[in-house]
């Protein structure tokens, strides 16, 4: 299987992917094969119980756990002999593509002379949304965290009414307002035309996470969540202004600064995590490059009129900081699941040091601790908790404190 690529499997299922992407339809063998019963015997309601039979769930859950744990297991030893010496030869396979392993050594040297140093500044952000007919008030927050101590914390509040002149409307002009909110989507969802809102919001706060670790942190290393060159900030979430300003930090991020270890918590695709859990712990995987993800993204885009210029750009970006910027995976202990990790192709061993050395500091975890000390900093500062009670109160002083609220806000 070494020099056969056409076997080896697609690993192309980056989280870059939109939401809107096509949903193969699933045929009656599909659901057979998945399943282990076919769908007329699923439709069938006499094969239904009757209320709920605790003890024959207990065991049917316990046996479909066991049989499928057992079962991935046993890929463990044919994807370590076979898949794994083979992630050098496929087609644009990154220099360094093979399996590593760690030791306790060198993840006690990261911990002393870089982590607990402050060597290490960790960045992540959180967006709440109030939605009311009246009023769109979304909230951008991020957070800069060390082991030295709290680094910073900056919000954005963006407003968004259909109203906006203090006088009376004509039937024109309420004409128009109404068209223009029977286009938008339901209150307090994020479904069909507000979807490009929610983009947005994504965009700019994943603009922000990496313009403050690239601009104001003073570490070595800056470590972010999820991955370094997100869907939003590629597409620039339909905004010429935002894609400008992406690709400019991005450029400078990957192929200037270089030093820099991302993280996410999300993986949409199976395969990596496949290979991941063959990995025994302190092990990790340097499996591709990022100039694949980019292409396909800017191969699925329709760039018409203005934007028809960013195509080459893109292109570019991909064969530069894509093919410059590796994905990987590695696992902690036997307990805890694989996590992804990307880096700079030059610094890829020592981005993978430094996440693991992270991680296990949560051994059943397995995920970096400085990620999650970023995220409860931002949701204690500018969580939904906070930020739904202060506006709340602003709507209860302007004398309607219930009648633009949601059902669902009022519900006890």
């Amino acid at each position: 299987m070494s020099d056969n690529h056409a076997e080896f499997p697609n690993l192309d299922t980056e989280t870059l992917e939109t939401k809107d992407s096509h949903v193969p339809i699933v045929n009656d063998d599909d659901y057979t094969r998945a399943m282990g019963e076919d769908l007329a015997t699923t439709l069938d309601l006499s094969t239904w119980q009757s209320g709920v039979n605790l003890i024959e769930m207990y065991h049917r859950v316990e046996q479909e756990v066991a049989e499928s744990v057992h079962a991935e297991h046993g890929l463990k030893n044919k994807i370590r002999s076979e898949v794994f010496p083979a992630l050098g030869n496929r087609p644009k396979a990154p220099e360094a593509a093979g399996l590593y392993k760690a030791t306790s050594g060198m993840l006690k040297n990261v911990h002393q002379q870089i982590l607990f140093n402050g060597g290490v500044e960790a960045c992540d952000g959180t967006v709440v949304s109030h939605d009311t007919l009246p009023l769109t008030i979304t909230q951008v927050g991020v957070c800069l965290v060390s082991y030295s101590g709290d680094q910073g914390s900056w919000v954005h509040r963006m407003y968004r009414r259909d109203m906006r002149s203090e006088n009376p409307i004509d039937t024109s002009g309420l004409l128009d307002l109404l068209d223009s909110r029977e286009k938008r989507s339901a209150i307090g969802t994020d479904q069909g035309p507000d979807k490009i809102t929610s983009l947005a919001r994504r965009g700019i706060m994943g603009y922000a996470e990496r313009a403050i670790l690239l601009d104001t942190s003073k570490a070595i290393w800056r470590m972010g969540h999820g991955s370094p060159v997100p869907y939003e900030l590629l597409t620039g979430s339909g905004m010429v202004k935002l894609l400008d300003a992406s690709l400019a930090l991005l450029n400078r991020l990957i192929e200037d600064h270089k030093k820099f270890v991302f993280v996410p918590s999300a993986i949409t695709g199976r395969v990596l995590p496949t290979l991941g859990h063959a990995l025994d712990a302190l092990e990790y995987l340097i499996v591709e490059t990022m100039e694949d993800a980019v292409l396909k993204i800017v191969r699925q885009g329709h760039y018409t009129g203005q934007w028809r210029n960013y195509k080459g750009k893109l292109e570019d970006f991909a064969k530069t900081c894509g093919r410059n910027t590796v994905r990987g995976i590695y696992r902690v202990s036997r307990w805890a699941p694989p996590q992804i990790f990307y880096a700079h192709k030059n610094f890829a061993h020592e981005a993978a040091l430094i996440a693991m050395s992270d991680s296990v500091l949560q051994q059943y975890r397995g995920f970096p601790m400085l990620i999650d000390l970023a995220d409860q900093t931002c949701t204690a500062s500018f969580g939904s908790e906070v930020f739904n009670s202060t506006t709340q109160l602003a709507y209860a002083n302007s004398g309607f404190p219930y009648c633009f609220m949601p059902e669902r806000s009022t519900r006890r």
